[in-house]
């Protein structure tokens, strides 16, 4: 008999399965259930082991057992609002148990019937007794619920266990033999069971082993589906694009790196050889770069930045905010006027004292000239401060009179048009869609400019090998020498905010800035949250001999923009705020962090959040205000105050909260991952990616496996069906 593909299968539906009628189905569907591979896909979430028969004389109290023996005496009755209780006695030869069901329907056993029964024996007044035993008779062919390693289904569609095993003993019948897509070479390399043995004893294993054997070989193939279509996407985007060959050798970025106060990391200085190795390439750079916040990806940036402009191209920074991308272009500006690389001013006439940085004079005044483009805001580091006005910003990046741009979306609006866009700098990716970024790498004509995505939050490796798979990778893992790691408290509401006020207090009166971060604007009965505003207003009683200040994201732009230039100029003494502040918010002199209700973030949240003290030169302290009710709280807590390891913490945020909340719209296939787990299948992710990476190199276009191809496109659906079919 002909085996049938997962990727047939995935094309009938669910309805065709003996026993799922119209109405079954349409439940089904709304669970997610739609056809024969999902079906076949639902697979049992534990085992109960009824393969040992016990004798009632010696079957242990308490425990699940399974017994044998005759039914001597059995009866129903009636009772009230319907039910129905069935009692039978059973002997095996060495003593007797009474057996009682609670049930609507049920036939009467029949007395003299030999029957396996599975369930918990108890005594009471002295007799061994069952209450609702699973139960199969002696003499049919397949026992399925005692006697044997029994398979707990998902519920389903509000069908429960049963329901579902019933019909996937039909779908099994209806669907096997299952193809093997796998060369043998790769199932003997790995070590895999055999497709249809798989789906066989996923589902009614003989042992234990054969339910583990059967789960590596599904959870593989569901890893290597995945792996695969990164692996073509990478593939797609080295064959189809058209790259720039970067100058490396030029002066800029070495005078930029000569200049820095401090000594490059080693894991700095090895992310920016791996980047200017990218953009000396003819393809275009995909690269991440991620480390959490003080490791210094602004200056492995700009260093990427420059190797563009250096090569006669523009440099654009996008960020998600614009808190974010001002602080950025602040940052870099002040990078590059340090590093003696800004240009001279222009004269009152307005014309430019330089008209490039490669004009072919000497001209000491020579140098990149930086830009700030957001939705309400403009600035340009070769014009006093208001001079510029936002669209002769946008004319001079047209004109290619504009090096390098730092903005939010506003960059990719229409309208805005670069001369020759060489390189694209993508801030905290997560908080952009995949569209928004292609349009920012479709500002330039006829090539695809180089792409460096960066991250401050830290990925757990198995994480970014399926989120970002299709991306090369650049770790920065080592903070720079000097750093002092930020002290962590935790504190309770009773008798601990007379210590943390007094803490506020003396920070103050040294001349240091405070952050207070509540998780809401306004206040929710719900989740019981202090809200900004509500907290703000406290404060101000409580403190009332400091400056306070309130920042949250429903506030105007122009409001944002005014608070946070009073707090980076030292007019505020304690900022108010929302999680507006998680991310690019740079104040040296701030050294105290208060996280209301700390309990309710997440791990990589908490984490963002406290780095935003501790980047000055003194020591800093966050301070977890929190009353876990959940025991995942109490343990985010204790992460938080046991380590500020942020790429430790994302592997415990990981294991915590489990990869069903941490995927997002990311990747096609990635937030669809049924058996697989990243945390406990790490190994065997990395074994999957390896065969699928070398096997799309050497059949880019999986034309010799075509079974593959097809499954890919099934079941990762239509995004992923330009991968293969392109």
């Amino acid at each position: 008999m002909a085996g049938r593909s997962l990727a047939y299968l995935a094309q009938i539906p669910v309805d065709q399965v003996s026993g799922i009628g119209p109405q079954k189905m349409k439940r089904l569907n709304k669970a997610g259930i739609n056809s024969v591979t999902d079906l076949l896909l639902h697979v049992p979430r534990r085992y109960l082991d009824r393969s040992q028969l016990f004798d009632l004389s010696s079957v242990p109290l308490g425990e699940e057992v399974t017994v044998a023996g005759r039914i001597t005496e059995a009866n129903q009755r009636r009772l009230s609002k319907g039910r129905l209780m069935t009692r039978a006695v059973i002997t095996d030869g060495t003593s007797v148990i009474t057996c009682t069901w609670f049930r609507k329907y049920m036939k009467e056993p029949q007395i003299g019937s030999e029957i396996l029964l599975s369930g918990k024996v108890e005594r009471w007044q002295g007799r061994l007794q069952m209450k609702n035993p699973d139960f199969e008779r002696w003499e049919e062919d397949e026992n399925l619920t005692t006697g044997r390693i029994v398979p707990v289904h998902p519920q389903a569609g509000g069908y429960p266990s049963q329901g579902m095993r019933d019909s996937i003993i039909n779908v099994l019948k209806r669907s096997r033999p299952i193809t093997e897509i796998l060369p043998a070479a790769m199932l003997a390399r790995v070590g895999l069971m055999g497709r249809d043995d798989a789906f066989a004893n996923i589902h009614f294993p003989g042992t234990r082993e054969d339910a583990g054997t059967a789960r590596r070989r599904l959870v593989f193939d569901e890893l290597f589906r995945l792996e695969i279509s990164l692996a073509m996407q990478k593939q797609r985007q080295l064959d189809a694009a058209t790259g720039i060959r970067h100058d490396t050798e030029g002066e800029i970025v070495g005078d930029f790196v000569e200049a820095l106060p401090y000594e490059l990391t080693r894991a700095q200085a090895r992310s920016i050889d791996e980047i200017q190795a990218d953009m000396v390439a003819p393809h275009p750079m995909h690269r991440l770069l991620q480390g959490e916040v003080g490791s210094g990806k602004t200056v492995v940036a700009v260093a990427g930045l420059l190797t563009g402009i250096q090569s006669g191209y523009q440099g654009a920074v996008m960020a998600p905010t614009e808190v974010l991308a001002e602080q950025h272009y602040l940052g870099i500006r002040r990078l590059i006027a340090d590093a003696g690389l800004a240009p001279g001013e222009r004269d009152p006439a307005g014309e430019a004292g330089t008209a490039s940085l490669f004009a072919p004079d000497t001209d000491p005044g020579k140098g990149v000239r930086v830009a700030l483009l957001t939705s309400n805001n403009a600035e340009v580091n070769y014009l006093p401060s208001g001079a510029a006005v936002r669209q002769s910003v946008i004319n001079d990046i047209s004109r290619g009179e504009i090096d390098l741009v730092v903005g939010t979306h506003a960059l990719i609006q229409e309208g805005v048009s670069f001369d020759r866009l060489g390189i694209a700098v993508v801030d905290e990716q997560h908080r952009f869609g995949v569209y928004q970024r292609v349009q920012l790498r479709e500002k330039a004509a006829d090539y695809d400019p180089d792409l460096l995505i960066m991250t401050a939050t830290p990925i757990p490796r198995t994480l970014s090998m399926t989120l970002y798979g299709d991306l090369d990778v650049s770790v920065l893992d080592e903070m720079p020498a000097g750093r002092i790691p930020v002290r962590t408290i935790h504190k309770t509401r009773q008798g601990g905010l007379a210590e943390v006020y007094n803490l506020v207090r003396s920070e103050v009166r040294t001349g240091r800035q405070v952050f207070v971060v509540c998780p809401l604007v306004e206040e929710s009965d719900k989740l019981e949250a202090k809200s900004a505003t509500e907290e703000y207003e406290r404060l101000q009683g409580v403190l009332p001999d400091l400056r306070l200040g309130l920042l949250h994201g429903q506030m105007r732009s122009v409001e944002k923009e005014s608070v946070m230039s009073r707090f980076r100029g030292g007019s505020i003494d304690v900022l108010v705020a929302t999680t507006v502040i998680e991310v690019g918010i740079d104040i040296p002199n701030a050294t105290l962090m208060i996280i209301e209700d700390a309990d309710r973030f997440g791990l990589s949240q908490l984490h963002q959040l406290r780095g935003r003290v501790g980047r000055g030169e003194h020591a800093s302290t966050c301070i977890l205000i929190a009353e876990p009710a959940t025991p995942q709280g109490e343990e985010r807590i204790a992460a938080m105050v046991a380590t500020t390891d942020g790429f430790r913490l994302a592997e415990e945020d990981l294991r915590i909260r489990g990869q069903g909340t941490v995927f997002g719209e990311r990747q096609a296939g990635v937030k669809d991952l049924k058996l697989a787990d990243i945390v406990r299948d790490a190994k065997l992710l990395v074994r999957a990616r390896e065969e699928a990476f070398a096997l799309v190199a050497g059949d880019p276009k999986l034309e010799n496996h075509p079974l593959i191809r097809d499954e890919v496109i099934a079941l990762l659906g239509d995004d992923a069906e330009w991968l293969v079919r392109s």
